[in-house]
């Protein structure tokens, strides 16, 4: 069974399935009596480390994308509109949500800058937006943004993406839940079976995969 340590959720604002997934993953942890501990991480460099595009350098990908977060938003009654600009530079704001604040006036934080990019709001890309936004929730927005510009802010945010990808990261969003990487919003079926002990992968049973020989490569491929 699980062991009540609370759900990690690793983020970047730039992702609209994160999003998706910020507006259910308190209501799952609920559900299993646990909180849910937010972790911005800087996508970008998760893409950097695997030599990877992302969906939305990829043309027919970020059509699809947009379609299929669409679609996922109606579905789950969430509202969804474009960013101003996509992608964008979530810096200030993946700083200023990992300074140090009590639990619920980061959660605050974060469901504005969230809104603020997918809900219709003006985007988050400059510092004078967060500030406005944190002032929105109740916050300092000034001192907030200040202290995110600092080396201390910077060094944070760097080393949260370093741990998420030591975890096994590679995308947004992750659930670290229990030491358990779980990846994407479509994963949250599994994250609720986790959570009641079902359907648990055990070490011999992944074994043969990731053992497994590798007998093409794409380099020699062609059409």
């Amino acid at each position: 069974m699980s062991d009540g340590r609370p759900i990690r959720f690793l983020f970047d604002f730039i992702s609209p399935y994160a999003y998706l997934a910020w507006t259910q993953i308190h209501a799952l942890a609920e559900r299993h009596a646990r909180e849910v501990e937010p972790v911005p991480i800087l996508f970008a460099a998760t893409l950097n480390e695997y030599g990877h595009k992302g969906p939305a350098e990829i043309p027919p990908k970020r059509i699809y994308m947009f379609k299929d977060a669409l679609r996922t938003a109606r579905v789950l009654g969430v509202p969804l509109s474009p960013p101003p600009s996509h992608p964008f530079h979530p810096l200030i704001a993946l700083r200023t949500a990992s300074l140090s604040m009590p639990a619920e006036k980061k959660r605050a934080l974060i469901d504005a800058l969230f809104r603020a990019t997918w809900g219709g709001g003006g985007g988050i890309d400059d510092a004078a937006k967060v500030a406005s936004l944190a002032n929105g929730a109740g916050l300092d927005g000034d001192a907030l943004v200040a202290a995110a510009q600092t080396p201390e802010a910077k060094d944070r945010l760097r080393a949260q993406t370093d741990a998420a990808i030591a975890f096994g990261a590679f995308g947004v969003p992750t659930m670290d839940v229990d030491g358990e990487l779980f990846w994407g919003f479509e994963s949250f079926a599994h994250v609720e079976r986790h959570l009641r002990g079902e359907l648990r992968v055990d070490d011999s049973s992944l074994a043969a995969w990731a053992t497994l020989a590798a007998s093409a490569s794409r380099s020699g491929v062609s059409r």
